[in-house]
């Protein structure tokens, strides 16, 4: 996982921001599927 995804990621868990966890895993799944 990229570093600045992580940081975003962190900080929406920290906010505790539901809408932002959950663009941030599709996101990340959309890049891993691209990558793979």
């Amino acid at each position: 996982m990229p570093s600045w995804l992580k940081n975003q990621m962190m900080r929406a868990f920290h906010e505790k921001n539901c809408y932002q966890i959950k663009l941030l895993n599709q996101c990340w799944y959309f890049y891993r599927k691209k990558h793979c």
